[in-house]
């Protein structure tokens, strides 16, 4: 829909376009969320009625459940902007989605290995302490070396 057309907002719906709280529980995503994807310009800015209302189409809502599955996968806001531009581009080559969703998969594994050994790390300590009324606690000690 052109951001400069203005219908009445039963002219919007009878058109299939759908207010903001409507489009947030069908991509399931906040209106704040939305204001914020248009406003950095993930998701175009929505037309508006004569009395300002956001209306969005069927398309724009399609966009925001797209942009909430990547940000569900862990992708960030500028690899979604990839993937946006991607989606987009019929003539594009799966080859460079794959390269995006790869190199994801590689951050998240280094990710997942960092939380792992937090998680060593805090098992082991937790499992030193004695937890009773003494003040010794070899997991602040440890937390307090250099």
């Amino acid at each position: 829909m052109n951001a400069r057309i203005q219908p009445e907002h039963a002219d919007a719906r009878r058109a299939g376009y759908v207010d903001i709280g409507e489009a947030s529980r069908s991509a399931g995503v906040s209106p704040k969320m939305i204001r914020h994807y248009e406003e950095i310009g993930l998701v175009p800015a929505a037309g508006r009625t004569t009395a300002g209302y956001r209306v969005y189409a069927p398309a724009d809502v399609h966009r925001l459940r797209f942009v909430k599955r990547a940000r569900d996968v862990g992708f960030d806001i500028e690899e979604i902007r990839k993937l946006l531009a991607l989606w987009n581009d019929r003539r594009r080559k799966s080859s460079e989605v794959k390269r995006l969703a790869t190199k994801h998969i590689a951050e998240l594994e280094r990710k997942i290995a960092e939380l792992q050994s937090m998680l060593r790390t805090l098992v082991q300590l937790a499992e030193h302490c004695r937890g009773d009324h003494r003040p010794e606690c070899p997991i602040l000690e440890d937390l307090a070396r250099d």
